[in-house]
């Protein structure tokens, strides 16, 4: 891959080239859990671990959201309005429901680089704690549910993760985001890793954004 593509994809992305060399200077988080804080940013604390035997990393975020969990979780259930406002998303549909089994299928597309897709198996609980509802979706690969491949669509392969919300004073909700995945394709790990913190920023303001909309709040 001619070098200009793997940097012109971190312009895409809103990152400047600085941060590949800044991102190295790391904190340690809370000793034993393997965490190491990234950086702190617009309400969002990055953080990531490594796995063995794999250059990708394992990155989590956390947050705050002027929203109740209730709200917040209405949100990332309205799979049908994710091309609308999620970073990159152009196609999403629910497959099917199983109990508290959730199938959905989503394309994104980041232009620089081809389009990529994935089929997923989400599972929603929750429970009651003090202050409201405590929400947790995780989620695994399931492409063998959802549609085939497409010509000129990079299948995603890896892609585990879960959104944790649980409530933090009056209307609002402390969000923790977990993501370990593998975009695909011949982008360079370290370049797919920085994406990732991109996107992950993304996220976070796209949800804050939307959990304002009143019809997420009547729900």
């Amino acid at each position: 891959m001619a070098l200009w593509r793997p940097l012109a994809l971190l312009a895409f992305l809103g990152l400047p080239l600085s941060s590949i060399f800044a991102a190295e200077s790391i904190e340690p988080a809370k000793p034993g859990d393997g965490w190491k804080l990234v950086k702190e940013s617009g309400g969002v604390s990055l953080y990531y671990r490594t796995r063995a035997g794999t250059a990708f990393k394992e990155f989590k975020a956390t947050g705050q959201i002027e929203a109740s969990t209730c709200a917040v979780h209405n949100v990332i259930d309205d799979l049908e309005s994710y091309p609308s406002f999620m970073p990159y998303t152009v196609e999403c549909r629910l497959i099917k429901r199983e109990g508290d089994l959730i199938y959905s299928y989503q394309r994104l597309s980041p232009k620089i680089v081809c389009d990529r897709d994935y089929t997923l198996r989400v599972r929603e609980t929750s429970w009651p704690v003090q202050g409201g509802l405590v929400y947790l979706n995780q989620w695994e690969p399931a492409n063998q549910f959802g549609p085939s491949e497409k010509p000129g669509v990079l299948r995603v392969k890896l892609d585990e993760g879960s959104w944790l919300l649980e409530p933090e004073g009056t209307d609002k909700t402390r969000a923790t985001y977990l993501i370990y995945t593998d975009s695909g394709g011949r982008l360079p790990a370290f370049l797919a890793n920085f994406a990732s913190e991109i996107g992950i920023r993304k996220l976070f303001a796209a949800v804050r954004k939307q959990a304002k909309e009143p019809k997420y709040q009547a729900k």
